[in-house]
């Protein structure tokens, strides 16, 4: 069917990388590349010969343009997924761009140097993306991606308006450490430590970090404490959604790590400003992601489940409504299949269908869209195909 440049070789890339190459009748020829060839190396030797997806693999410093044109135009993909970090989303885009290739990516852009994200950015690339004839896909992972999959299956199928949406993620999973973080250190640390939002009659209501907390019964998990964040994809759905008042996001933090997060927080080591320390200078939230277990090692060591979907209530021929999709994940199920944790594979998985909808043309139009402005019943259909399949209940406990 065509070939796919998949940029980053992290746990969620190699996620993504084993179910393209699981899905070798859309994924002909992919190319993995990295700063660490060698990441790439190692697990296109693990996976040559499994499919007939055929693996190649290149160094790329995705902050250099140049570089990234120069790949593109060598390799010639259909789609580049960007599963790299998000502060090189621009350069991506830009490479994309100037060679008229479709992108996807799993997370918004945020600029380094400051913990700010939200999708101006590259809002502001719709009407080049649409000159050119190419289609940008923003958010095709879990929260953001999935849960806007969510939110527009069920106003095409459940409602006729949506007036509220909560989004809530849970990770039960433990992994034995006394402090770690289930994706990249940095960006987890960043997200929690900021201060928390909702959109609420049409506009954001600022709340200070983990200032609000609820406590949620999760189906085949249990009851999680629960925190309110600002999310990504609150922003996108606040717009594409017609009738909404409301929209929230939760997610579970243990008391543990929430005790040692704030411990680090006093003591500096979250700080994004960069201090001098033997004659150079330093970011003491990079070193503490230095110091920290890398997420991908974490895997075989987790044990227990996921739980992340949308509670929405609206009305249907009149009358209030309330509906919860959800998606239940296990750790250990994870790992045996693809070697990695939920995290992971939560979000590795719809970056892989949402470049197969790209490459098969069930989801076409050029420009710059988040996942919840296309068609969601392709999408929804390929979760329950590829790993996660997704539950409903028609009467919900609600959140307070």
């Amino acid at each position: 069917m065509g070939k796919c440049l998949i940029i980053g070789c992290g746990g969620v890339a190699s996620v993504a990388i084993h179910k393209c190459v699981q899905n070798s009748e859309v994924f002909d020829e992919i190319m993995i590349a990295s700063r660490t060839k060698s990441k790439c190396d190692a697990l296109k030797e693990k996976l040559d010969g499994t499919s007939s997806t055929k693996i190649s693999t290149a160094k790329v410093d995705a902050d250099n343009v140049d570089e990234l044109i120069e790949l593109i135009n060598g390799f010639k993909p259909d789609v580049v997924l960007n599963l790299a970090l998000p502060y090189q989303d621009l350069t991506i885009m830009d490479a994309c761009l100037a060679t008229k290739t479709n992108y996807v990516d799993t997370a918004n852009y945020e600029p380094e140097d400051t913990a700010k994200f939200e999708y101006k950015w590259q809002w502001a690339y719709r009407d080049k993306f649409k000159e050119a004839g190419i289609t940008a896909l923003l958010g095709s992972g879990f929260d953001p991606g999935v849960t806007g999959v969510f939110s527009a299956y069920a106003l095409k199928h459940e409602f006729d308006e949506i007036n509220y949406i909560d989004i809530l993620d849970c990770n039960a999973g433990d992994h034995g450490y006394p402090f770690a973080t289930n994706f990249n250190p940095e960006i987890n640390i960043r997200e929690v430590s900021a201060n928390g939002s909702y959109w609420e009659d049409g506009h954001w209501v600022e709340t200070k970090p983990m200032e609000i907390k609820r406590v949620y019964d999760f189906p085949e998990v249990g009851k999680r404490d629960m925190y309110l964040l600002h999310h990504e994809e609150i922003e996108s759905l606040a717009l594409n959604i017609p009738g909404i008042k409301r929209i929230r996001f939760f997610m579970t933090f243990g008391e543990s790590y929430l005790t040692h997060l704030r411990c680090l927080e006093d003591v500096g080591m979250t700080s994004i400003e960069p201090i001098e320390f033997e004659g150079k200078k330093i970011v003491p939230l990079q070193f503490l992601k230095a110091v920290l277990p890398d997420p991908a090692s974490l895997g075989p060591r987790t044990v227990g489940k996921t739980n992340i979907g949308c509670i929405f209530k609206g009305k249907k021929d009149g009358k209030d409504k309330t509906y919860y999709l959800y998606n239940v994940c296990d750790h250990q199920e994870c790992y045996k299949e693809v070697d990695s944790q939920a995290v992971s594979y939560t979000t590795g998985v719809p970056a892989m269908i949402g470049a197969m909808m790209i490459m098969t043309g069930k989801w076409n139009k050029p420009g710059v869209y988040n996942i919840e402005e296309f068609d969601p019943d392709p999408f929804m259909d390929a979760l329950n195909k590829w790993g996660l399949p997704w539950q409903e209940s028609r009467s919900p406990e609600m959140v307070d």
